[in-house]
């Protein structure tokens, strides 16, 4: 395998046939005098006000925001959705069969929950042109698995963990 090249070197190769602006002159500018105190007060008297014409009514506002699931409050709801909660375990599906797929979620799922985890990293793929069967299906199985009362949230992973091709699940606290 060839060495890499520094990249100063690759740099000066690149900027060998670059010859330099010529300098200009900058020139200073002055800062424009404000008028005295009387002066401001007198031109704001003279302004005349016209009134707005009035455009088309505001859009609607959005609607407000669901209220978060009972056991999980606003701040955790938004640290999770942003992938700023630590990931307790994780497990990738890439090239599983549906049932192998299914069946080795709810055993990590099962595993995850028994070990007190908090937030889960599922990765399923894209799939071809971003139709993946198991980016579909991971969340209806997770919604309809044994384990569907420990599920708080699930949402989609952040670039770095993964992105379209990823899920996060937050499960229950245990008490």
């Amino acid at each position: 395998m060839p060495r890499p090249v520094p990249d100063a070197h690759l740099f000066d190769l690149a900027m060998r046939d670059v010859t330099p602006l010529k300098r200009r002159k900058t020139v200073k500018r002055s800062e424009p005098k404000l008028p005295e105190p009387a002066a401001r007060e007198t031109a704001q008297r003279r302004a005349v006000f016209v009134p707005l014409i009035p455009s088309a009514p505001p859009p609607p506002r959005s609607p407000a925001r669901k209220p978060a699931e009972p056991g999980l409050d606003r701040n955790t709801a938004r640290r999770f959705e942003r992938g700023e909660m630590p990931i307790d375990s994780s497990i990738d599906l890439h090239g599983l069969t549906q049932a192998r797929a299914h069946e080795s979620l709810d055993r990590f799922v099962a595993s995850a929950v028994k070990a007190g985890a908090r937030v889960l990293l599922v990765v399923t793929g894209k799939g071809r042109q971003g139709e993946g069967v198991l980016r579909r299906h991971v969340p209806e199985w997770l919604r309809a698995g044994p384990h569907a009362g420990r599920i708080l949230r699930i949402a989609s992973a952040r670039i770095q963990h993964g992105g379209e091709g990823a899920l996060y699940i937050l499960l229950r606290r245990q008490r």
